[in-house]
C-alpha cells in the first residue's frame, strides 16, 4: 500500500527502528525491494534520485514504482531523494510521490530554508511528507566524509526543523554517497546530541558500506531512515558477472541478479530492525 513518509518513519522514531529507502532505476531493483519487502513483513521506502535520472526519467520508471507500492501487501513510500531543483520536485509531486527529500545543503544557509519551506509548503498541500538536510554529506570517492567541519550541528539542526517545517531531517555526521575507499568514522556523540535535542526522525545518507556495526549504532542512537543504493548496485553487479560466467541465458542471469539484490535488501532490513513492523 502506498503511505506517507512521515506515517512510517513516526513509528520507526518512536520503535528505535530504523526504515530503508532503496533507490532503483529500474524495474528489476524495484522487484528486488518489494519481494524482500513482503517476504520480511517490513515496511520500506523506495525511489529515485535527481542525480540518477539519466538512468531511469521519472515519466518512464515512477508508473511502475508507483503501481507497484499501491499492489504491495506491506507499507511502500514512493520518495524522490535529493531533489535539487523546484521544478523537479514539483514534477515528483504531481506523478503521485509520496515523500520529497529536498537538499539545499550545498548552497547558503537561508536559502536553503526557504527554497525547503516552500517545498514543504507545497508538498503538505498534496498528502506528501518532507525531508530536509542541513550538513554536508561527502562523496566517498573524494574521501571527503570526514570534513568535520560540515557535520551538522545541533542548534542548526533545531532552527532549520523549526523553521521549515520538514517532517525528518537529514544530518551529516561522516558518511558519504558511493563506495568508501577507507572505513567511515561516526560522529556518534553529535547524533545522540541532535537526537537528544530534536523529537523528529533523523536520516542517514552515505549508508552503502557502512559496517554491521556502524548500523546498529546510528540506529541505537536516533536514525530512523537509512539510504541506501551503491550496496544494491554492487549486489547486481556480482551476480551479473557470476550469471554470464556460468553461461546463462539474458533471462536467467536478469533473474538471478533480482534475486542477489532482493538478498541484499533483506540483509539490510534485518540489520536496520524493521521486519515484522509492515
Amino acid at each position: 500500500m502506498l503511505v506517507n513518509l512521515k506515517e512510517i518513519l513516526q513509528d520507526a522514531h518512536r520503535g528505535k527502528y530504523a526504515v530503508g529507502l532503496f533507490n532503483t532505476t529500474d524495474t528489476d531493483m524495484l522487484e528486488a525491494v518489494i519481494s524482500a519487502a513482503e517476504e520480511l513483513r517490513a515496511p520500506v521506502i523506495i525511489g529515485t534520485a535527481e542525480i540518477l535520472l539519466p538512468a531511469g526519467e521519472l515519466k518512464l520508471i515512477s508508473p511502475a514504482i508507483l503501481a507497484a507500492a499501491k499492489r504491495a501487501s506491506v507499507p511502500v513510500v514512493v520518495h524522490y531523494d535529493h531533489g535539487l531543483t523546484f521544478a523537479r520536485c514539483m514534477e515528483a509531486l504531481q506523478l503521485g510521490f509520496s515523500g520529497i527529500m529536498f537538499d539545499g545543503s550545498a548552497g547558503d544557509y537561508e536559502q536553503n530554508i526557504a527554497d525547503t519551506r516552500e517545498i514543504a509548503r507545497i508538498a503538505h498541500s498534496f498528502g506528501a511528507a518532507v525531508e530536509g538536510e542541513i550538513g554536508h554529506v561527502g562523496q566517498a570517492d573524494s574521501d571527503d566524509q570526514n570534513a568535520a567541519q560540515f557535520y551538522t550541528k545541533t542548534e542548526e539542526a533545531l532552527d532549520f526543523a523549526a523553521r521549515t517545517g520538514v517532517d525528518a531531517l537529514a544530518i551529516a555526521i561522516g558518511t558519504a554517497h558511493g563506495a568508501y575507499k577507507s572505513k567511515p568514522s561516526l560522529d556518534l556523540e553529535r547524533l545522540k546530541e541532535i537526537r537528544g535535542a530534536l523529537d523528529l526522525p533523523l536520516v542517514l545518507h552515505g549508508g552503502s558500506g557502512l559496517s554491521d556495526d556502524d548500523f546498529r549504532q546510528a540506529i541505537a542512537c536516533g536514525i530512523s531512515k537509512v539510504n541506501i543504493f551503491t550496496d544494491l548496485c554492487l549486489a547486481g553487479n556480482r551476480a551479473m558477472k557470476e550469471g554470464l560466467e556460468m553461461g546463462l541465458s539474458y533471462l536467467d542471469v536478469r533473474n538471478h541478479k533480482v534475486a542477489q539484490m532482493c538478498e541484499e535488501v533483506k540483509k539490510k532490513m534485518t540489520l536496520f530492525g524493521c521486519c515484522g513492523k509492515a
